[in-house]
């Protein structure tokens, strides 16, 4: 078993190319990648390239340098999920479980990159292909960002776990790094 987490994307450049800076990754990723380590779970965060101006092309180059199996978690957080939920329909690929994070599908209107990034399909078969799938969204998760969770939730099914205070489960809006519940979706 072995889990890949594609984090979401940020609105803007960030200033600090170094990856060790980019705020993308700070926030629950890095604590739930120590947390599946110490329990022996290969764990993959890969950053994506440019991910203020999404390319599924690009994503997907990268994606796919991990080890992706019938035995693989995938966990996407707001873009993420999109990119993870349109690569499954894709390749057809099976997984053993599926775990969108505030996940995302409406892009704003004036944004062209997000407008090709969000604007496909959801492939419903995919489904059929994961053996477990769980969104995760917060009484405080802003409007698009429901409708977004009720869009895949439509084609995908799935259980929905909703929780208090979380908002996008950024860390501004989380106000911590731990996510517990997570953890435990990846491990039961």
């Amino acid at each position: 078993m072995n889990c890949i987490i594609i984090h979401g994307c940020p609105s803007d450049e960030e200033k600090a190319m170094d990856t060790k800076t980019r705020t993308y990754n700070k926030h629950w990723i890095p604590w739930t990648k120590k947390k599946l380590i110490s329990l022996n779970i290969k764990t993959e965060t890969p950053l994506m390239p440019n991910p203020w101006k999404p390319e599924y092309t690009k994503f997907k180059k990268e994606f796919e340098k991990c080890d992706i199996n019938k035995d693989t978690i995938l966990v996407g957080h707001s873009c993420g999920c999109a990119f993870l939920v349109r690569w499954l329909g894709e390749t057809k690929k099976e997984v053993k479980k599926l775990i969108l994070v505030a996940p995302w599908k409406i892009p704003d209107m004036n944004d062209e990159f997000r407008k090709t990034f969000y604007g496909y399909p959801i492939d419903e078969t995919i489904k059929s292909r994961v053996r477990k799938i769980t969104m995760f969204t917060a009484d405080d998760e802003e409007e698009d960002g429901k409708k977004s969770l009720q869009i895949y939730h439509k084609y995908l099914g799935g259980k929905i776990i909703e929780l208090a205070g979380h908002g996008h489960y950024t860390l501004e809006d989380m106000r911590t790094e731990e996510f517990p519940e997570l953890l435990e979706e990846i491990t039961n």
